[in-house]
């Protein structure tokens, strides 16, 4: 299991540092789309992308959680849904929660934000519908990112335990 908890801790956090950049990158889009609004289209468009790849960046860790800890990944129509919130749940003898309810719930809106856009054209992105997600983005991104890293020092807490042992 140590190597496998090597390579999670190491993949946590390097994505952290990118997955800062894109919410950087979205908040400026969004700071840009108020002083502009003659270009206000482009940067929703920019902003909807950096969205779109910081949620996928944080699936792609709980599809790995999911695979090498818990040896299950959701299936199925729903499996995106499934998968966030099998990360909300404790796994004994495996792993604690990766995330908590509450940022299941916002992170949620997130998910369904990105099958938006990744389903229809940019121009129907309608910036009013977008705001509550980049008005909470900071304060979810730093309280996902301080779950994140809680759950690489698990990690690595179990490392030592084994080691110990």
């Amino acid at each position: 299991m140590n190597k496998v908890h090597e390579e999670l801790i190491e993949r946590i956090r390097g994505e952290v540092p990118d997955l800062d950049r894109l919410v950087n990158r979205a908040l400026h889009a969004w700071s840009r789309a108020q002083i502009s609004p003659d270009e206000e289209e482009i940067y929703v468009d920019s902003l909807a992308l950096n969205l779109h790849g910081f949620y996928s960046g944080l699936e792609r860790l709980f599809e790995l959680i999911a695979r090498h800890l818990d040896q299950h990944i959701p299936d199925g129509e729903m499996w995106h849904r499934h998968l966030l919130k099998q990360m909300a749940q404790d796994r004994p003898k495996v792993r604690p929660a990766v995330i908590c309810h509450d940022t299941v719930v916002a992170l949620d809106q997130l998910r369904r934000f990105r099958h938006l856009v990744r389903n229809v054209y940019t121009f129907n992105l309608a910036p009013d519908k977008i705001k509550p997600l980049i008005t909470n983005l900071e304060s979810l991104w730093n309280q996902v990112k301080a779950e994140l890293l809680a759950f690489a020092d698990f990690l690595e807490e179990a490392i030592r335990t084994e080691k110990g042992n």
